[in-house]
């Protein structure tokens, strides 16, 4: 029997007991790799945002975890994930992002398929000039599709298949949002933005789940919406965040706001909630915008936030809308100094994971409590198999 990497015992005790996950969960490439298959390939990660290929044959390769991935609006206009690799001799079909106008075509021997994915063409597979061998089965030999959903613009990936259907898997996030289950209108490139911090993915989530660190990181967000207007919010083994129940809307020098999302509740005046949904994707939403957060894995110490704001119509003040923008950056900015002095905390050798406050640390515990059960789980299943 293999020992387990780390000993995950004391992280899904209640919050008043536990501890968190222990330094090599941020540290080690072991680890690193371990919960790359039993967190991040086994759940609904979020990979990108379809508003990343707005238009038919819109194609953006991407890296995900070390596995190269194609992202592709097909002429059906739906968006399709795919492994970014020819099924001849495993090389990469799309190095930089571009446009499919015909078939996505394999630069080393020109094996093409269609944005749907089905080989069309083995040019030469037979000898010269001839174009077909009973040895190719095209109807076998398409791309690697991974199976994929599309919620408030995000994409999500189950690159693994083990997941439930992503409406079940998430259904009570839906249903407490059922209200913002409106268009959702990117806000263009003024309204996306990225964020390279060298910390383990993990702490980015931890961080945002919690409304605990707003005197000290965010005083001027807490200038309005205090400490004490925050409340928690947690659903085990699926989500948790935080709320505010005083969101101040941007407003222009002669009054103007953005428009707000058709018949939202009445709740949502003055109220605004921020969940990560499990694993690594951290959403927003008001009255007049939301916004999404992809969270990039790209080691053990860096991760990638790509930053996606929505409004409720296609049309927006210029101006209110680049400001929006300023001001949620500085926001998630002044919380990179956080994550990246814990990662550095992280190689402290007798730091044990920390304790958590009881009253204020929940929604980070749920969210260590979750990892922790993936691990268990994934560990128990491989050593059913040995």
């Amino acid at each position: 029997m293999t020992a387990p990497l780390t000993d995950l015992s004391h992280v899904r005790r209640p919050v008043s007991e536990a501890q968190g996950l222990p330094n090599p969960h941020y540290i080690d490439s072991q680890v690193y790799n371990e919960e790359k298959h039993a967190v991040l390939f086994s759940s609904w990660s979020g990979l990108a945002v379809a508003a990343d290929v707005p238009e038919i044959g819109d194609a953006v390769p991407l890296t995900f975890v070390g596995m190269p991935l194609l992202v592709i609006r097909d002429k059906s206009n739906t968006v399709r994930v795919f492994q970014n690799t020819c099924r001849h001799r495993g090389m990469i079909l799309v190095e930089e992002p571009r446009k499919i106008e015909g078939a996505i075509r394999c630069p080393y021997h020109s094996w093409c398929y269609s944005t749907e994915g089905r080989l069309v063409s083995t040019p030469h597979v037979g000898g010269p000039g001839q174009n077909t061998h009973e040895s190719i089965d095209r109807d076998l030999l398409g791309l690697i599709e991974v199976p994929s959903h599309i919620w408030r613009d995000v994409i999500w990936i189950n690159i693994d298949g083990t997941a439930l259907p992503f409406e079940d898997a998430n259904a009570d996030l839906i249903a407490r949002w059922a209200e913002f289950d409106k268009p959702l209108y990117h806000g263009g490139a003024d309204s996306a933005f990225q964020l390279e911090v060298e910390c383990n993915w993990k702490l980015a989530v931890e961080n945002y789940c919690e409304s605990y660190h707003l005197p000290w990181v965010h005083p001027g967000l807490n200038s309005y919406s205090r400490l004490e207007d925050h409340y928690h919010i947690e659903k085990q083994d699926s989500y948790s965040g935080q709320g505010t129940l005083v969101y101040r809307q941007l407003k222009a020098a002669d009054g103007q706001v953005f428009a707000d999302f058709e018949d939202v509740g009445e709740k949502w005046n003055e109220a605004a909630e921020y969940i990560t949904v499990y694993p690594n994707v951290l959403l927003g939403v008001h009255r007049d915008h939301a916004f999404a957060i992809v969270l990039v894995p790209k080691s053990t110490e860096r991760t990638v936030e790509n930053i996606h704001l929505y409004y409720a119509t296609p049309k927006t003040n210029d101006a209110m809308r680049a400001a929006n923008t300023e001001q949620w950056k500085l926001v998630f900015e002044e919380d990179i100094f956080v994550v990246e002095g814990m990662q550095k905390g992280r190689h402290s050798p007798n730091f044990d994971g920390g304790r958590f406050s009881a009253v204020m640390d929940s929604p980070t515990h749920c969210f260590h409590a979750w990892i922790a059960g993936k691990i268990e789980n994934y560990r128990a299943t491989a050593q059913a198999a040995e």
